[in-house]
């Protein structure tokens, strides 16, 4: 769906004169990092699907702008990982596989939170992933069409600085003023130890600058979720796992 959604709003935008595309990536692209903080200089190397459909999708833009001799500018801005809510707007997938929403309904429910890996070379032993809010994407969104075509090319989105899953429990614990229990089970196979993202280039060329940290992300999606008690556990599904 990556690729071909991709290539039908190309056809679409080339048909009807739009010169400007700004495409949602994502840190997937990079695979398992040789090093961290994450540039996008960084081997691109999916590790999955999602992330090999979506640098595909990235090249044939960037080759469709490429041939279309100035009639075409692309950006591709490589999400990190999204969380929180901006007002009406929140996270509700099905099924939800996002550690920030996982661990906020686990923790209104009274169910335990399941964490894959406590050995990792980190410093608590958890995952650590770098936590974008979404209105800070949205902002880079905006900064990215005005800037183009000049600004044509790849962009990190992420706050360049990690939080682990033991950190975004203490943070979940802090915006509910409840403690979540936690069930630890082995590592799952293919899970980077850190995903942490290099932002200086959405800086520069940008003027992009995320706001928002881990508690005010956390806070936001949890003030979204109270806001809305029916969620995505009541369609059936008991979610577990923890990203």
């Amino acid at each position: 769906m990556n690729v071909g959604g991709a290539e039908a709003v190309l056809e679409a935008a080339l048909r009807t004169g739009v010169s400007r595309i700004v495409f949602s990536s994502t840190a997937a692209v990079y695979g398992a990092p040789e090093r961290v903080p994450i540039d996008e200089d960084a081997v691109l190397a999916p590790a999955n699907p999602y992330g090999e459909t979506k640098l595909a999708a990235e090249r044939l833009l960037s080759e469709a702008a490429a041939a279309s001799g100035g009639r075409l500018a692309t950006v591709a801005l490589r999400y990190f990982n999204a969380a929180g809510a901006d007002g009406p707007r929140g996270e509700d997938h099905f099924p939800e596989s996002h550690l920030v929403p996982l661990a906020l309904a686990a923790t209104r429910d009274g169910t335990p939170q399941k964490i894959f890996g406590n050995d990792y070379p980190t410093p608590d032993g958890t995952c650590v992933r770098d936590y974008v809010h979404v209105s800070d994407l949205a902002a880079a969104h905006v900064a990215a069409l005005e800037r183009l075509p000049q600004a044509a090319g790849a962009y990190n989105l992420g706050t360049g600085s990690g939080s682990s899953v033991l950190e975004v429990m203490r943070a979940v614990a802090v915006a509910t003023a409840r403690i979540t229990p936690v069930e630890h089970a082995p590592r799952r196979p293919g899970d980077p130890p850190a995903l942490v993202a290099s932002n200086d280039r959405a800086r520069r060329v940008l003027g992009w600058r995320p706001q928002r940290q881990l508690d005010g992300i956390v806070a936001d999606a949890w003030a979204w979720m109270s806001d809305h008690p029916r969620g995505y556990d009541d369609r059936g599904d008991t979610p577990s796992a923890a990203r």
